[in-house]
């Protein structure tokens, strides 16, 4: 009978169970963190069909194999210029980046930028485990100053990105940050990215129990999880300035930024129209907000 029994999971049918079971290591905090994205595709009811799914390289680019939606498993820093790619071929789906701080942050750091100041429709999600741990935990640019890794065998002497204070001052239009302690949190400030129109961050702390923590000597992966609980403090809305990450301080959390501006796509498509009289049917018929703005 025991043999009989199936145990299902709440968001079993988002998962590519075939792939089963994942390459990441006990204590990581990715599969939360996705586990999260996924808890709020089933709350918004969204349709798997129209979600595109796009990673870079590292532990966390892994993540697009395990998902059903249509995704994409790209080169090292080129998550995002594929993202906008999708979304300016296809403008009704919803696209959602998931990538590691490295990916994102140090080659793809200019990709970064560049599509939230055009306020692209995308929602990014940056799993911040503060080294490069899948080529061998190497310092990387949101090492805290002071940490030791591979390559910092003396503490690391860098200032490292405070990512969001990077997005908020490159014009994203939602920006948030949590750790994988604060689960329900985080399901609500990824419904809220997927629910904006215009490029939405969210940073997600996570543990790196293989490299970072062994290294700095964090202990178990319980004790760094006891550890971001007690160390993190919600404060939204503050100035992003001041929620920089130090070695043994406090993380701050919460939402910092939630406003609305012109979509990039939108405000793009609508132009051609009004220039031309190219309505691009094949690409806007399916997508109501750009057709009524384009017809005004």
């Amino acid at each position: 009978m025991l043999n009989e029994l199936k145990v299902s999971h709440s968001v079993e049918d988002l998962l590519r169970t075939d792939r089963l079971p994942h390459i990441w290591c006990p204590g990581c905090g990715i599969g939360v963190a996705l586990g999260c994205v996924l808890r709020a595709v089933k709350e918004l009811d969204l349709d798997p069909d129209k979600l595109a799914f796009v990673s870079g390289i590292g532990c966390s680019g892994r993540a697009a194999g395990y998902v059903p939606f249509d995704s994409f498993h790209t080169t090292h820093g080129r998550a995002i210029p594929v993202a906008m790619g999708i979304k300016a071929a296809r403008p009704d789906l919803k696209v959602i980046v998931f990538s590691g701080d490295g990916d994102l942050f140090a080659i793809g750091g200019n990709h970064f930028i560049h599509a939230a100041r055009r306020n692209v429709d995308l929602l990014v999600i940056c799993i911040n485990n503060f080294n490069y741990a899948m080529t061998g935990g190497q310092v990387g640019p949101t090492t805290p100053s002071g940490s030791f890794t591979t390559t910092s065998p003396y503490g690391n002497v860098e200032h490292p990105f405070n990512l969001v204070y990077l997005a908020a001052a490159s014009g994203a239009v939602y920006v948030a940050r949590w750790t994988v302690v604060h689960p329900f949190h985080l399901i609500r400030s990824i419904k809220k990215g997927l629910s904006k129109k215009g490029f939405a961050f969210i940073e997600i702390i996570a543990p790196c129990v293989t490299t970072y923590a062994r290294y700095n000597r964090l202990g178990s992966s319980l004790d760094i999880i006891q550890n971001l609980r007690k160390n993190s403090v919600i404060k939204n809305f503050i100035d992003p300035s001041l929620a920089e990450i130090h070695v043994g301080g406090e993380i701050v959390v919460g939402e910092f930024v939630d406003i609305e501006k012109p979509e990039f796509i939108t405000a793009l498509y609508r132009l051609i129209y009004e220039k031309t009289g190219v309505k691009l049917k094949n690409i806007l018929e399916s997508l109501e907000e750009v057709s009524t703005c384009a017809g005004k």
